[in-house]
């Protein structure tokens, strides 16, 4: 079983370091969302954790 490649969730843009957070996905199922700031991994958010659901919901109806 392979990791698909992290893809871009979503990104705040009034932070003008650059904060975005990547969906991780594992055969189409998110299984963590990296906080990043430019190219450095800040923390990782466990999607089924009110602070996930939040940033999942706010991916799904900005697409």
């Amino acid at each position: 079983m392979s990791e698909e490649a992290a893809q871009p969730a979503h990104e705040t843009p009034s932070n003008p370091e650059d904060v975005s957070y990547q969906a991780v996905e594992k055969e189409g199922v998110v299984t963590a969302i990296w906080e990043m700031q430019g190219q450095k991994h800040l923390r990782t958010i466990d999607p089924r954790s009110n602070e996930g659901k939040q940033i999942l919901a706010l991916f799904e109806t900005a697409g």
